[in-house]
């Protein structure tokens, strides 16, 4: 049965020195930093790679982050995969928990991760399973 952690996060994207710029499209990179409040209480540091059209509103986006903090008390890491793709304004995003990437008491989580932007503040919804105490 799955279960859900909520809360809110802060993010800091610092841009890396690889931009590609052709006629059409822009192709990025960008560290990420989270803070995670709420069920899920920690850090996270990641890379995010960019592609930007030269249609406004068209964009992708790949991004790798390792989470290491208490989920529902439970602490360890594990690591989050994000696919995103923009076009016209529509967001088609998923982000999964990459699986095996869990250690300590987050050894076989397993899930994924909703992101919702209200007013430039962020929440997640992180719907998760965990194996049966062991």
């Amino acid at each position: 049965m799955a279960t859900h952690a909520t809360g809110t996060f802060n993010v800091q994207m610092t841009p890396q020195a690889t931009d590609d710029k052709t006629a059409g499209s822009t192709l990025g990179r960008l560290a990420l930093a989270k803070q995670f409040h709420g069920d899920l209480e920690g850090d996270s540091k990641g890379e995010m790679l960019t592609a930007m059209t030269s249609v406004q509103g068209s964009a992708g986006y790949v991004a790798i982050e390792r989470v290491t903090g208490l989920l529902h008390g439970k602490a360890g890491t594990f690591v989050l995969l994000h696919r995103g793709l923009m076009q016209a304004g529509s967001f088609d995003l998923t982000i999964s928990v990459v699986p095996d990437s869990g250690d300590g008491d987050l050894a076989g989580l397993g899930g994924t991760l909703a992101i919702t932007v209200v007013d430039g503040e962020h929440s997640y919804d992180l719907e998760y399973t965990l194996p049966d105490a062991r």
